[in-house]
């Protein structure tokens, strides 16, 4: 007889700056990564949480990292009506054990940015300016965008532009473009001379 306990999922939530997304925060590790879904083509290849999350009929777009996802709603539906029904749907998921992401997720996404130039190679000069970029988003954005419910990447760096990519509750947030121009764009040009400009993509 099996005697060992399992401990029960605890589940909270968490505003993040975009209205539409909201951050369930759970004592279980999810994805230890970054994973989002926008299509339910991606999603019935990669995640079956995913996939079971989009059939309800108010979601969007699913997020994971780490123990969290963040789930974008469809505008038409109120956070107040369709938020205990999904933390319930969210918790019971977890508690049985579901798959979040299969194997070779990270992999095959990998493979797909580096088809899509994401990480294309320098030259050296360009390559200690990329190397630079990368750690100060690393260090400094990302921690305090991750803990809002999104997260944010490196794209490329051509003739001072710096292109990044929003992905999670910073997707189509209103003050993300705020914070990019404010924020992030102010940071870099100060203490990376050769950037004169940080724009965002959606994946």
């Amino acid at each position: 007889m099996d005697t060992k306990k399992v401990s029960p999922v605890m589940l909270y939530t968490e505003q993040t700056p975009n209205p539409e997304t909201l951050k369930f925060v759970t004592n279980k590790m999810l994805y230890p990564g970054t994973a989002e879904f926008r299509d339910e083509a991606l999603a019935k290849e990669w995640s079956p949480f995913a996939v079971a999350l989009m059939d309800l009929p108010y979601v969007k777009s699913v997020y994971f990292s780490n123990n969290f996802v963040t789930i974008t709603k469809e505008m038409n539906y109120d956070w107040a009506d369709i938020m205990l029904k999904t933390k319930e749907f969210i918790k019971q998921y977890v508690q049985d054990g579901g798959q979040v992401i299969k194997e070779g997720f990270a992999e095959a996404m990998q493979k797909i940015e580096e088809e899509n130039g994401y990480g294309y190679q320098y030259d050296d000069a360009t390559g200690g300016i990329v190397k630079k970029i990368r750690e100060i988003l690393d260090k400094y954005v990302k921690p305090a965008v991750q803990n809002d419910g999104g997260n944010i990447t490196f794209k490329s760096f051509d003739d001072g532009v710096v292109t990044v990519i929003m992905q999670g509750s910073c997707a189509g947030c209103p003050s993300s473009t705020a914070t990019l121009k404010g924020s992030i764009e102010t940071m870099l040009m100060r203490m990376v001379p050769q950037v004169k400009e940080v724009i965002a993509e959606a994946e």
